[in-house]
């Protein structure tokens, strides 16, 4: 794999308007009708991959290893939040993110999410070896 030139102070927003399709009572998180924590780390998760999408080399992705979020706001449907990621650390192959999830300003998720840099073939032949 080629080196990548991923660096440190790397940023990317993702928006998502909540629908009854994301709430904790469709994704199985719960029984209210609020955005589930399972839709805001993979809202979260798509703010890493946004980041890192222009900076990769060819043959090249990302795959989540790690994440530490708290989820601090109920957010009900027909409300728009925004995840921002940037990358804080870089170590190699080991990319650290902060991220963050607000609506209307308020904070309503933030934490951290680790990826690593993978051959995505390598990748895929390996876990269908196992599988």
């Amino acid at each position: 794999m080629q080196e990548h030139s991923l660096t440190a102070g790397l940023d990317a927003r993702v928006e998502l308007t909540v629908t009854d399709a994301d709430t904790a009572q469709a994704v199985g998180s719960g029984d209210v009708p609020v955005l589930g924590t399972p839709r805001v780390l993979a809202l979260a998760e798509a703010a890493t991959v946004a980041a890192t999408a222009t900076g990769l080399p060819p043959g090249a992705t990302t795959v989540g290893v790690r994440v530490e979020l708290d989820h601090r706001a109920a957010t009900v449907v027909g409300r728009t939040v925004v995840a921002q990621a940037r990358l804080a650390t870089v170590d190699g192959r080991r990319l650290l993110f902060e991220v963050s999830v607000t609506e209307g300003g308020a904070t309503v998720a933030q934490g951290r999410v680790e990826r690593l840099l993978v051959d995505r073939q390598r990748f895929v032949d390996r876990a269908a070896r196992t599988s």
